[in-house]
């Protein structure tokens, strides 16, 4: 995962101040695990931490009084689940952004989070600077998955499980993409290789390749596994 860039803002008069930091709500029903998530990331660059939940419904009266601009939130909680939480907070504040950070990769528990609404799945054991970086990145809405949970939803579209959002949001217009683009996007989402989109699309393999490239550099996307969740985040498969 590559290193968050941390940008000034110019001021009218030329000079420059530091960017705002990224506000974190961090929510799980452990002490030592969320106050030490807590601690590591506030000493991060661009991040301040804005509040702590023990529970999913704490994190949902957490976010709706903080407004932060991203939450950490666990999977499992007592008295409201993560993702019962994320569903309720990706209704009433659809700018704020949820990553889970859990310790479980279950295919389920993937699938529910993304139609919650939650921008990424990421384990526990990720390296604080790594987890910062996410935080970054699904600041700017870009998914954020643990490799071994990108590989286990590959493997769901590919089998044609359906792991959509439940209300996915058109295409927007600033990405920009061409006909062409949005088809090998399309394609993508099924779970397509370059190979059998060639084939489809009656163009050579290095056609394809340009194509993805020019599609994850004009969406802000890492790799194909971030395009495939974006296709189907937007309702293009």
């Amino acid at each position: 995962m590559n290193d968050p860039l941390l940008t000034s803002e110019t001021a009218a008069d030329g000079a420059h101040t530091p960017a705002a930091r990224v506000a974190v709500l961090v929510a799980d029903d452990q002490r030592l695990v969320r106050e030490g998530i807590a601690s590591l990331l506030d000493i991060q660059e661009g991040i301040r931490v804005v509040g702590q939940a023990v529970n999913g419904q704490e994190a949902v009266e957490q976010a709706l009084a903080l407004r932060p601009d991203v939450i950490l939130m666990d999977v499992r909680m007592p008295v409201l689940d993560g993702i019962a939480a994320t569903a309720q907070i990706h209704r009433q504040l659809p700018g704020c952004q949820v990553i889970m950070l859990t310790t479980f990769d279950d295919e389920e528990y993937i699938v529910k989070s993304l139609r919650a609404g939650a921008v990424g799945y990421l384990l526990k054991d990720i390296p604080a600077s790594q987890l910062a970086a996410a935080v970054q990145l699904a600041h700017r809405g870009i998914y954020q998955l643990e490799p071994s949970v990108a590989g286990k939803l590959v493997g769901l579209l590919a089998d044609g499980a359906d792991a959509r959002p439940a209300a996915a949001a058109p295409l927007p217009v600033e990405s920009d993409l061409t006909e062409r683009e949005l088809e090998v996007l399309r394609l993508i989402g099924t779970g397509a290789t370059n190979r059998e989109i060639a084939d489809r699309l009656v163009v050579s393999e290095g056609t394809v390749k340009n194509h993805v490239s020019s599609i994850l550099g004009r969406l802000g996307l890492r790799d194909r596994t971030q395009a495939a969740l974006y296709a189907h985040q937007h309702g293009l498969t």
